[in-house]
């Protein structure tokens, strides 16, 4: 039985990381869940989050807009965005929720159903106490 398996995080811009792990934390659409070796497999979508990655070197957090994870013999994380949580500060974060806002207001403008730019809105404002933040409040 393997100790570790293979992990791979990367986003649109850049490779954020790549290591062996012995458990990745993930904010899952459906709930949070960790992946460790020998995990069953299973692709899941990503909500805002932080996704909390323990190595040989110890825990390094990374905040997540969305996205996927595919979990077999490795884990590979590819995020809509992602920053190491060391980086986001309240200027960062402010920008991510005016991001979210407005994909909100376009989609409403559009007369399309709203409820997935709503839960994504909410789930970036309620992302700043993850990261001990500010919250940001949106105009539903």
């Amino acid at each position: 039985m393997a100790d570790t398996m293979q992990f791979d995080l990367v986003s649109p811009e850049r490779s954020l990381l790549t290591a062996q792990v012995t458990s990745v934390q993930i904010p899952g659409a459906d709930g949070d869940l960790t992946a460790m070796p020998n995990h069953a497999p299973l692709i899941t979508t990503l909500r805002p989050g932080i996704l909390t990655v323990d190595t040989d070197k110890g825990v390094q957090e990374f905040v997540v807009t969305g996205g996927f994870a595919e979990i077999g013999e490795s884990l590979s994380v590819l995020a809509e965005q992602a920053l190491p949580k060391a980086d986001v500060d309240q200027a960062t974060y402010d920008a991510l929720v005016d991001e979210a806002q407005a994909s909100y207001t376009h989609t409403k403008e559009a007369g399309a159903s709203v409820d997935d730019a709503a839960k994504l809105l909410n789930d970036m404002v309620a992302l700043a106490g993850s990261i001990g933040l500010t919250a940001k409040q949106p105009a539903l």
